[in-house]
């Protein structure tokens, strides 16, 4: 059987991957705080039929070597941790982070989960929680006699009373990570660390490279949609041409067996 079949089968496979990828960047174009994610091709293994530096009977060396590859395949995908755009809502509690760090957020399991999505609300009881009604870790509790909410760009928050004054209810910090591309994604906006990542190291917002934090803004995805739609071309012709490989390859194999 002709090998060019089963290495085209490893790029058509490999280019469908691509675009589930592509797919789910495009889909998320207006999750707020998505992060757009790329896949990073590699090379199979090589059959060596001659290895480079292979000297002749005649003792001349090979300068090059003959071998041929198996194909290609999906190796991993990168959450790519660029800023996004900052959309002005000018709600008190939609919150953007400018720069690194994450929103620190507890799961209902009890652990420490984290997300770029600042767009929280208040519960029944005054907590501050993200769409899913989860609490924002440290938990802070809003009076229920405030009137506005304001938190500076150092975390700092503060509550304005219907009397005009002004009391401290909190200090929002953020999380880092060495590498951030390793956290895994549990959808709903929602990240978790893994050996890979590193522990979370947390501070202040605006200190020690942690982004601050804008009040009245959210972060909105970072897919640039003709990026993406030229990378869906791509892998398209790509997909086709692989296609055609193994098209090119059927039509040999029928040619041999007319002449067998």
């Amino acid at each position: 059987m002709m090998k060019a079949l089963y290495t085209s089968a490893t790029g058509m496979k490999a280019h469908q991957f691509l675009l589930d990828v592509i797919s789910n960047n495009l889909a998320n174009v207006n999750t707020t705080g998505y992060k757009r994610v790329q896949a990073n091709f590699q090379d199979l293994l090589y059959d060596k039929f001659v290895p480079a530096g292979t000297e002749s009977a005649q003792g001349i060396q090979s300068p090059t070597g003959l071998q041929v590859g198996s194909g290609v395949r999906i190796v991993a995908t990168n959450k790519v941790f660029s800023q996004g755009v900052q959309e002005n809502t000018g709600r008190s509690l939609d919150w953007a982070i400018q720069g690194d760090g994450f929103f620190q957020i507890t799961h209902p399991d009890g652990t420490i989960v984290y997300s770029r999505d600042g767009t929280f609300q208040l519960n029944s009881t005054g907590e501050i929680v993200n769409s899913e009604g989860l609490k924002i870790e440290p938990s802070t509790t809003v009076p229920s006699d405030a009137v506005s909410i304001n938190i500076g760009s150092d975390g700092t928050l503060s509550a304005q009373n219907a009397d005009g004054s002004t009391q401290a209810i909190g200090n929002i910090t953020l999380a880092t990570f060495l590498n951030p591309s390793g956290l895994e994604s549990l959808g709903k906006n929602l990240y978790r660390e893994t050996t890979a990542s590193g522990t979370p190291q947390t501070g202040t917002p605006g200190q020690n490279g942690v982004g601050e934090i804008i009040q009245g803004f959210r972060e909105s995805s970072n897919v640039e949609v003709v990026t993406e739609l030229v990378n869906l071309i791509v892998a398209q012709r790509a997909y086709e041409t692989s296609a055609k490989a193994i098209k090119a390859s059927d039509d040999m194999l029928q040619a041999t067996n007319r002449i067998v």
